[in-house]
């Protein structure tokens, strides 16, 4: 690597003044409402709102201060003053608007009424809610309802997500695709597949016991940073923590805590990670399975020499399958395609074998630097099965901690946000609601992608989201989503997608998760699920930011009642009128995880609705957890060759999922834009380029499918031979839709097959 001076850098460590200046910033930059420092007080807590940022979980004990950075932003953003009005549109056209970044466009403000696209005049224009309504309805209704698609981005509440789930199925379909299908899908299916549960197996509490975190794939920094509290304690009673990641995240490296004034009067920092390990793309197969073969090893020496065994062998023979033949694949990888293939020496696999090793409890915790690979399924089978090695599952201070990104993510699929019919319990809504629900299964995000460039999806309903934005093949998507009959988009501001409305097009504004609820009844609750399988009632305090706006349940029963025949045991205006009444349903359906659900909904820290293996019940069909055999040593779905480069697309410390606040990434030492390429200075060699220079990537798949992104300047970066970087959601034009995990299709955006090419 070249001199350090000429390699850019992360900006200090997470939290501290940098967190602090980061709020500040976005506070003057969204004019924030004054009200929102008193809705941040109230933010987590019991009676107060939760998050509507990431899915972390709140702890029973909370402190005075229960957000972090990311959550603040995110409060900040929605009670901005800016409003985007109907008069908006008097001097923009939605082409001319196609031409501004995403943060200019959502920097435009709150949406205040219902608005419907003018072909004629290319605007959007103010309409009543009852013709929105209707007029959805008598498009939805012209059309075979197989060609409708129902998708949710992750934030609506449970209450909410469910009505819409059953909105759907009344319709005629399960075309139910969620926000999950690009991030953590491969968590749902590919932990099912092993352990029986299709969500993480730890509660808070195990945080407090844990002895190691093993982290794969996930930035708290960016993306959950209030998991850095649990760290920094973990960190005072000597666990070890142990990270893989292509790219340095600041987060992992250094933690000033906000709360604390001694940390932030000296700069005290809390050091992270024991061990951080830089491996490539795609690499984590044939990392973990170094760590496995040195921890096999060890266990044979142990028996050898009449020492305890290194292994759980009481765990192994009783709870889980596949163990032999698991070993045999250990035992016939060769040291050099482990080297070759994870990017990192045996001796730092063995040295972090050692403190797993050390460890009574562990962790493994992974975000999307698992799941989105063409084998990412592969990548959870081998962290269970490294987990499984030492009975880390299923007993206190241990177990796999999939980190979830939207906030309510994880609790729209507990309800029935889903895809899959066997997934949803039909004979319970068959009951309750005297109807035969579709047995068909419904269309994920890719299969979604593939309707609307083939024509076959006609028409889609958006709850929340900014989902021509998120998708892969966005150039492609662009084309086909104005070709659709029909699009709505239920939001809070003005996003891209909107910028390519169907033939006929609504944007139906709603209520932020801040703001006032009310109903017939009163003020209204609303609950969501986090990553630990925690049930939260949220209660928003402040203003609307319209008279006009409605509630994302609201909205789902007016659209219902309009495209619905009546059903005396379909009671649109009841549930309206009183959320309790839509959790008595819930409850209903889902008996077992919402027992109680009214009466618990503000627990301090939530209820538990349940993990199966966390209990170690193996809800598989063998009813057993099961070691994988990987029958490659990476996750990538392409080999190398010259001139190939993996892309890994990133976020920014100063945006959430499509929502970009600002152009300040200190954590990856990128100030002032998002149009940037990161790379190792041997790369640029081989490429032939400078820092400085402005490239373009384009795909290198043999597709006949012509991707390219450009604009892109060359930064010289610490992140490993043959690894490229650059910003997630700009870099989805690259991405295939057919790039993706072979089990759940949730799409490869963490490796994807590149050339470089210089720009003009």
């Amino acid at each position: 690597m070249s001199q350090d001076d000429e390699i850019t850098e992360g900006h200090g460590p997470a939290g501290g003044w940098g967190s602090l200046k980061g709020i500040a910033s976005v506070s003057v930059e969204s004019s924030a409402s004054p009200t929102a420092m008193d809705t941040l007080r109230r933010m987590n807590k019991p009676g107060g709102f939760m998050c509507n940022s990431c899915a972390w979980p709140k702890p029973k004990n909370y402190s005075a201060f229960e957000f972090c950075e990311n959550g603040a932003k995110a409060v900040m953003w929605e009670l901005t003053r800016d409003r985007c009005t109907p008069e908006f549109w008097d001097d923009q056209t939605v082409h001319a608007l196609r031409s501004w970044t995403d943060h200019e466009l959502e920097k435009t403000g709150r949406l205040t009424h219902p608005m419907r696209y003018n072909p004629e005049s290319d605007r959007y224009e103010a309409v009543d809610w009852d013709t929105a309504f209707r007029e959805i309805a008598r498009e939805l209704n012209a059309l075979d309802p197989e060609s409708a698609v129902f998708y949710a981005s992750g934030h609506a509440g449970l209450e909410a997500s469910y009505l819409y789930a059953l909105m759907a199925r009344l319709y005629g379909n399960n075309n139910l695709p969620q926000s999950s299908n690009m991030c953590h899908e491969t968590t749902s299916v590919g932990l099912k597949k092993v352990i029986g549960s299709p969500v993480g197996t730890i509660v808070w509490e195990d945080l407090e016991q844990t002895d190691a975190f093993f982290f794969f794939g996930q930035n708290p920094g960016t993306n959950s940073p209030r998991f850095l509290h649990p760290l920094k304690d973990a960190k005072k009673r000597g666990a070890k923590i142990v990270t893989f990641n292509p790219i340095i995240e600041q987060g992992l490296v250094a933690f000033v805590d906000p709360q604390s004034a001694i940390d932030m009067t000296t700069g005290r920092e809390t050091k992270i990670s024991d061990q951080y390990h830089q491996l490539s793309a795609g690499g984590d197969v044939a990392a973990i399975m170094g760590m496995c073969k040195h921890v096999i090893d060890a266990d044979k020496v142990a028996q050898r020499e009449g020492g305890a065994r290194i292994l759980d062998v009481e765990f192994i023979e009783q709870h889980t399958q596949g163990f032999d033949r698991f070993l045999a694949s250990v035992e016939a990888a060769e040291w050099s395609d482990i080297e070759s293939r994870s990017g990192l020496s045996k001796a730092a696999l063995k040295e972090a074998a050692d403190a797993y090793m050390a460890a009574e409890r562990v962790i493994g915790v992974y975000g999307m630097g698992l799941t989105q690979h063409t084998h990412g399924s592969v990548n959870i089978g081998m962290l269970v099965n490294l987990l499984m090695l030492r009975g880390h599952i299923g007993r206190p201070g241990a177990g796999v901690c999939p980190v979830r990104g939207h906030s309510n993510v994880q609790g729209q699929r507990t309800v029935g946000i889903a895809e899959k019919a066997d997934l949803v319990p039909m004979d319970k809504l068959r009951s309750l609601f005297q109807f035969e629900p579709p047995t068909k299964d419904g269309v994920n995000i890719v299969e979604m992608v593939e309707g609307l460039i083939d024509g076959s999806v006609k028409a889609s309903v958006c709850l929340g989201g900014n989902l021509l934005r998120a998708v892969p093949d966005q150039q492609r998507m662009e084309d086909s989503w104005a070709r659709q009959n029909l699009t709505v988009m239920i939001s809070t501001k003005l996003n891209r997608s909107h910028l390519y409305p169907g033939k006929t097009a609504y944007i139906l504004p709603c209520l932020g998760r801040a703001e006032v609820d009310q109903q017939a009844t009163g003020p209204q609750a609303i609950s969501t699920e986090d990553s630990f399988s925690m049930i939260s009632g949220s209660t928003g305090h402040r203003t609307p930011a319209s008279e006009h706006l409605k509630s994302e349940l609201a909205i789902v029963a007016g659209i219902a009642k309009a495209l619905l025949p009546e059903n005396p045991n379909v009671k649109w205006d009841d549930w309206v009128g009183d959320y309790a009444r839509v959790r008595d349903l819930i409850e209903q359906t889902y008996p077992d995880d919402f027992r109680n659900y009214n009466q618990r909904l503000f627990e301090p820290g939530g209820f538990y609705r349940g993990i199966a293996a966390h209990e170690r019940i193996w809800e598989t069909p063998e009813k057993r957890a099961l070691f994988t055999t990987p029958d490659k040593l990476t996750s990538l779905g392409f080999e190398p060759r010259p001139g190939r480069f993996s892309l890994l697309t990133m976020r920014s410390n100063d945006q959430f999922n499509t929502t970009v606040y600002g152009y300040s990434d200190r954590f990856h030492g990128i100030e002032g834009t998002r149009d940037v390429l990161l790379m190792n200075p041997e790369d640029m060699k081989q490429a032939s380029v400078e820092k400085g220079d402005v490239v373009r990537l384009v795909t290198d798949l043999d597709d006949g499918v012509d991707r390219r992104l450009g604009g892109l300047v060359v930064t010289p970066y610490r992140i490993p031979v043959g690894t490229v970087a650059s910003y997630y959601p700009e870099c989805n034009v690259l991405v295939p839709v057919s790039h993706h995990d072979q089990l759940s299709k949730t799409p490869g955006s963490k490796s994807v097959p590149v050339r470089i090419e210089r720009d003009g």
